[in-house]
Formats: structure tokens, sequence, C-alpha cells
């Protein structure tokens, strides 16, 4: 079996251009403490989700010097991202766990931060700052349906908690429970979540790297995909890495698509997504630029992967663009710019 995605991809620094880029946004700003600081912990224990299965997740501790000078930093962390900054939250916050996982490029740690007035609590992830993974949340956040929370100081980034039901969960213990109704639905947002993770080239959607959301409308249920992990924006040369079908971890999904949807349906919703897609592009155009051009100037990927990458763009769609690309910040704009030009070719009320 061909291997898609690389065992380790290495961490790319912050550039100047896109430390620019995020100050202009208001995506960086003085943090009290930095990702170096968690890694002090003294002890650990093993995290187990509620299937009393090991999560990869371990619970760490800190010696009692160290651990209040680091709660206080990471409440006054809370409020710099999700309030005003000021010390006023601090003493209604309490901050019940700190867990390290060792999987996966990040290594997070993640902050459960409680109000002790009305035990409400929200989660916050701390992670190595990596070029590759900021463009991957900015491009959520201008071309996906849903917003990111994300701030960037140095070499720490800081994530606001993407709720959901992780993908690999629902999959094993709720797909099977759902009507048919339902079934269709989800086999429709996964052929979008497809489309969407291919065109703005999202690498290595596994079930675990995705969650889902449920949302009660009037009548049903509604199912949305949200990506949670953005380490492969743009790395892998392989096509096949960008589109979630081709991954193993996802199967009963695909088989899902394959049984409750006909053809004609599939190809009807890539053109919605790829249609949506086009429309934040256009609306979101200036941002957008400064952000391509940033990526346009960097080095995210290797020049075999972008070799390959091209390639094998350029054989799907015939656009020689993509031939023509350096980087995989040219590539993706040569992505953007078909699906752009596309939209505006085949809608005829578009003045």
């Amino acid at each position: 079996m061909q291997k898609l995605i690389s065992k380790k991809k290495p961490t790319y620094p912050i550039t100047n251009s896109l430390s620019e880029y995020l100050t202009k946004y208001a995506r960086t700003i003085k943090i009290p403490i930095f990702y170096d600081d968690l890694l002090r912990y003294q002890g650990s224990v093993t995290v187990y989700d509620k299937h009393g299965n090991d999560s990869l997740w371990i619970q760490v501790y800190y010696s009692e010097y160290e651990r209040k000078e680091i709660e206080l930093s990471l409440k006054q962390m809370y409020s710099i991202l999700h309030s005003d900054g000021s010390d006023t939250l601090l003493p209604y916050l309490n901050i019940d766990s700190i867990d390290y996982c060792t999987f996966g490029n990040s290594k997070p740690f993640r902050i459960k931060v409680r109000n002790v007035l009305n035990d409400n609590y929200i989660f916050l992830y701390i992670k190595k700052a990596d070029a590759s993974r900021i463009y991957g949340l900015e491009l959520e956040h201008l071309l996906s349906p849903n917003h990111i929370n994300f701030l960037v100081y140095g070499n720490t980034l800081i994530e606001e908690h993407i709720s959901g039901i992780p993908g690999d969960d629902f999959i094993t213990h709720q797909l099977e429970k759902c009507s048919e109704q339902d079934k269709r639905e989800i086999a429709k947002e996964f052929v979008k979540f497809n489309e969407r993770c291919f065109v703005r080239l999202l690498g290595d959607m596994r079930s675990y790297n995705y969650v889902m959301v449920l949302t009660n409308d009037f009548d049903r249920i509604q199912y949305r995909i949200r990506a949670i992990d953005f380490d492969q924006q743009s790395y892998e040369g392989n096509v096949k890495v960008y589109r979630p079908q081709f991954l193993k971890e996802n199967n009963e999904l695909v088989e899902l698509v394959s049984s409750v949807l006909k053809q004609p349906s599939v190809e009807q919703y890539k053109r919605e997504e790829r249609s949506l897609l086009a429309k934040r592009a256009t609306s979101e155009n200036s941002r957008l630029k400064k952000l391509m051009l940033c990526m346009r100037e960097d080095e995210i990927s290797q020049p075999a992967k972008i070799s390959e990458l091209k390639k094998g763009l350029f054989e799907l769609t015939g656009d020689i663009e993509f031939k023509k690309s350096k980087n995989m910040g040219e590539i993706l704009g040569a992505a953007l710019d078909f699906i752009i030009r596309n939209y505006k070719n085949e809608n005829p009320f578009l003045r």
C-alpha cells in the first residue's frame, strides 16, 4: 500500500512578512507564558477516555512554586483570548487540569479553565508555533463556514477549543444509530468537507483530526464536519492526502456516501462547496491576497513534494498555472484562482 503521509513533518518558522500580517489582523499579542514554560512539569498520569481507552494525553503536574506562577499566567492567557485581557476575571477562574499530548506534530498542552461561580468550563490549547499550522488556521478562518480564534507570540501558539464529537468516536459509536435521513445528511456533509479540504489543500483529515458538530434545527439535526488539526496545510506532495476520502480512517463515511447518495447528488454538493469557497475568497479578497503573498514568499514544504503536487494537480485540471508554480503558496493560489474563475464563468447571474 502506498504511504500517503510523511512520518514526521518539520516545524517551519514564522517569517517576518507573516508576522507583520498577523500583527495587522490582531493575531499577535504579548502573552504571560510560553510553550516551553509548560514543559517543566515534574510528573504525569495517563488520561483515559470515557470508554476506558488510553486517550494519548497525560495530565501533568508541577512543583508547588511553579504551579502558582503557571496557573496565574494561564488565567491571564484565558482573559486575553476570550475577554479584554484585564485581571478582573482572574479571581473567578480556576485551572482544573493541564494535559499534554505526545502524539502528533504540535505536541499540544490542553488547559481546562473553570469559572468557580457556576462550574462552566472551557478548554484552550498551547502549542509550538508553526508557519504551516498558522496558514491553515487563517485559511480556515477565511474560506470555511467557521471562524477561528488564535494568538501567536514568538514560538508559542494559543488556540481556542473547537467543540464537537471527535470523528473517530462518532463513526465508532454513533454512526450506525443514526436514522436514514441523518445518514444522508452526514454523507452530504462529508462530500462537502472532502471538497473543501481538497480545494484549500488541507491534508491529513483522518477521522481523529476533525469533529462532528450537531445542531438541533426545528425539525431535524444538522451535521457539520469541522477540521481541528491544521499541521498538514500545503505540505505533502500526493494529491490524495488532501482528499479525506482516500484516508482509510474515513472508509465508513466513504461507504456511506456510496450507499445513500447517487452520483448526480455528489456532483451537486461538490459544485455547491466550490461555489461557496469562491464566494468567500472573493468577499475576503483583500485579506486573502495579503496572506497568499506571505505564503508565496515562504518555504513550507520540500522541493520533491512541491513538484509532485503541482504535477498531480495539472494532470487533474489541465490548468497550466499549476505547472508554472514554484512553491506551495503559488500552488494554492492557482487552486483558488481556478475555483474563482470557474465559478464566475459558470454563474450567468454575476455582473
